[in-house]
């Protein structure tokens, strides 16, 4: 599948072929802190498949629990994450699902680390909804 993104202050921008079957949520506790959220979605990249158009993102080395270093390429100027990718062979990449303007098509289809998931993300349907912005 093809697909368009971007960040938040449009600085980078990037196309790429996904494998829809591989977008999923992450729980680990490093996904949490560095996503600033319960949870991290992403999609993968088909082999070569990620093409940048515009902007450099800033690239954060994070270790995870296994000793791996991966690579977290985010915005310089806006902060928005972007992907996460190997450091030694750069060729899949793991795109943000938020930064996708097909973002909508690409249902999560399973979710890695849940032993590190908060608990109440299973139990979202009883919360109060507003279509805008909450009231003060």
């Amino acid at each position: 599948m093809k697909v368009e993104g971007g960040c938040h202050c449009g600085n980078i921008k990037f196309e790429a072929d996904v494998d829809p079957e591989t977008a999923s949520l992450c729980h680990c506790t490093d996904c949490q802190t560095l996503s600033g959220s319960a949870y991290r979605s992403n999609v993968r990249t088909i082999k070569g498949g990620f093409k940048l158009l515009s902007g450099q993102p800033k690239i954060y080395v994070k270790t995870a629990e296994s000793g791996a270093k991966r690579a977290q390429a985010f915005c310089p100027e806006c902060g928005t994450p972007i992907y996460s990718t190997s450091l030694t062979d750069p060729q899949i990449h793991g795109l943000r699902l938020g930064t996708l303007r097909q973002r909508a098509e690409l249902r999560p289809k399973s979710m890695g680390w849940f032993r590190s998931a908060q608990k109440w993300v299973m139990d979202l349907n009883g919360l109060t909804r507003f279509e805008k912005r909450r009231p003060s």
